[in-house]
C-alpha cells in the first residue's frame, strides 16, 4: 500500500516505524520530521484541499491522522468526500476532544462515571462552585491547548485566578473562552486506547504516562516525559469495567449523536478505588504511548489502521507480544517553559546486542541538515526498551538513553515507578 501519515512527532514517526519493519509498503509523511525522511517521503501541503487532490494524484491507499488538529479541524471529511480510505474521527466526532464542554455533557448525557463539574464561561458563576468544592481543584480550559489547558489548582483563590485567566484569554486564547471546573480525583491514572470503526473496536493495553516534567510527578504538565505499557495496574476486571460503563455506551452514545466514532478513542481514566472514573477523552493516540504500544502488536499495524478505516475490525485478530515497553522522553533544555537552541544529537554506536535487539529511538523534535540531526524541539526523542518485565524493559530504554547526547538534553529518571514500587 501507499500510505501517508500526517504529523511530524514521535508519535508520527512510531506509526512509520512498525508500519516500515512490515517492509511492503511505501509510506509518505505530511510534514515529518527531520528522521522519518530515513523511513518513507517528506511532504510538505498544508492545505487539505490540496492534500486530498495530491493524494488522489498519488494513490494513496490509506491516510493516518496523527494529531488532534486536523482532526478538529475536519480533514476525515474532505478526504472521505473523494472516496479516499483515511484512519481517524469525523470533524463531528472529533469535537469529544475539540471541546471538553461537549465531552463532558456528553459523559453526563450517557452516563458515563466522570468527575463533579461546572461548564461555564462566566467567572463569577464559576467563583461560587469554586467557594463551595474541597481542595485541589482542577479548571481546564474548553478547547485545544496541545494538552497543556488544565490547572490543578491547590486553593481556592488559584482556582479563581485560573478561571480568570482562561475566560480573558491570557492563559491559552480562544481556547478558554468557557471552562470547566471540576472535582479532583484521588486515585491513579491509566491511558487506554480503543481502535474504532463506528461499530466495533479493539482495546489494547492500557498503558500509563507521566505527565509531569520532574521526577516524582513534580514541576509542571507537559505532553509526556515517559510511558511504559502494559501496566500491572489494570486486571480483567476493570478492563470490563471500562469497556461496559465507558467503551460502549460512548460508541453507541455518538451513533445517537449523528457522529459515529472511527479511529482512536484515547480514554484518560481515573481509577478511585478499584472503579474506573473517566478525565477525558482525546481522539488519537496519545504521545509517548503511541511509541510504546505499537511496537507491542505482534500482528501487521498497518491492518489495524486500514480496517478501522473501512470498517472491517470485526475480522481482525490482533496479536500482542508478550513484552513490556518503557518509553523515556529526552526533552530540550528550556521545554516547556521557552524554546531552545538547536543542538547537534550524537547516537553513540550500539555494540552491545542485547541493547541493540531490544531497544530503538522514535525522533520527534529533530531536524536535518547536511546529513546531521539536530535537537528542533520540546520533546526530542523517546528512547523505548523492552523486555520480558517492566524492570528489564526499563533497564534498556535508560541504558539508550545513555547513548544518545545532545547540548541540554533533560530527562526524568524515575519512569514507570508506580509498577516497580
Amino acid at each position: 500500500m501507499k500510505i501517508l501519515i500526517l504529523g511530524s512527532g514521535g508519535r508520527e514517526y512510531s506509526m512509520g516505524l512498525s508500519i516500515s519493519n512490515e517492509k511492503e509498503h511505501e509510506l509518505f509523511f505530511m510534514p515529518g520530521n527531520g528522521a522519518t525522511s530515513d523511513l518513507g517521503t517528506n511532504i510538505n501541503i498544508e492545505n487539505y484541499n490540496e492534500l486530498c487532490s495530491w493524494a488522489i494524484t498519488k494513490k494513496i491507499d490509506l491516510t493516518i491522522v496523527g494529531p488532534e488538529a486536523p482532526l478538529v479541524d475536519g480533514i476525515v471529511d474532505i478526504f472521505k468526500a473523494k472516496d479516499l480510505v483515511i484512519f481517524g474521527p469525523s470533524k463531528a466526532a472529533a469535537k469529544l476532544e475539540g471541546s471538553k464542554v461537549y465531552m463532558k455533557n456528553m459523559l453526563k448525557k450517557f452516563n458515563i462515571p466522570t468527575a463533579a463539574f461546572l461548564e461555564t464561561s462566566k467567572a463569577e458563576e464559576a467563583y461560587s462552585f469554586i467557594d463551595n468544592m474541597n481542595t485541589p481543584i482542577v479548571v481546564k480550559a474548553d478547547g485545544l491547548c496541545a494538552g497543556k489547558g488544565v490547572i490543578i489548582a491547590t486553593s481556592k483563590d488559584e482556582a479563581k485566578e485560573a478561571v480568570k485567566d482562561m475566560l480573558s484569554g491570557s492563559s491559552f486564547g480562544d481556547a478558554g473562552k468557557a471552562v470547566i471546573v471540576e472535582e479532583f480525583l484521588d486515585g491513579y491514572e491509566l491511558s487506554v486506547f480503543a481502535i474504532c470503526d463506528g461499530e466495533n473496536y479493539k482495546v489494547l493495553p492500557a498503558a500509563q504516562d507521566h505527565k509531569r516534567l520532574l521526577d516524582g510527578d513534580k514541576g509542571p504538565n507537559t505532553g509526556g516525559m515517559g510511558a511504559y505499557a502494559p501496566t500491572p495496574l489494570v486486571d480483567e476486571e476493570l478492563y470490563k469495567k471500562i469497556e461496559d460503563r465507558v467503551i460502549k455506551p460512548t460508541l453507541e452514545g455518538m451513533k445517537k449523536e449523528g457522529a459515529a466514532f472511527e479511529g482512536v478513542l484515547f480514554i484518560g481514566v481515573m481509577v478511585v478505588k478499584g472503579e474506573p472514573i473517566i478525565l477525558e477523552y482525546n481522539v488519537r493516540f496519545g504521545d509517548p504511548e503511541c511509541e510504546i504500544l505499537l511496537p507491542l502488536i505482534k500482528s501487521k499495524v498497518s491492518d489495524l489502521f486500514y480496517k478501522a478505516a473501512t470498517k472491517d475490525l470485526a475480522n481482525l485478530n490482533i496479536v500482542m507480544k508478550n513484552d513490556y515497553a518503557v518509553g523515556i522522553v529526552m526533552a530540550s533544555e528550556n521545554y516547556p517553559y521557552s524554546s531552545s537552541q538547536a543542538a547537534e544529537i550524537i547516537v553513540d554506536e550500539i555494540i552491545d546486542e542485547d541493547l541493540k535487539n531490544n531497544s530503538h529511538i522514535c525522533y520527534a523534535g529533530v531536524k536535518k541538515e547536511d546529513g546531521k540531526l539536530f535537537a528542533s524541539g520540546g520533546r526530542v526523542l523517546v528512547c523505548v526498551g523492552f523486555g520480558e518485565n517492566i524492570n528489564e524493559a526499563r533497564n534498556r530504554a535508560y541504558a539508550l538513553c545513555g547513548q544518545v547526547h545532545f547540548l541540554g538534553k533533560k530527562l526524568r529518571t524515575d519512569i514507570a515507578y508506580q509498577a516497580l514500587k
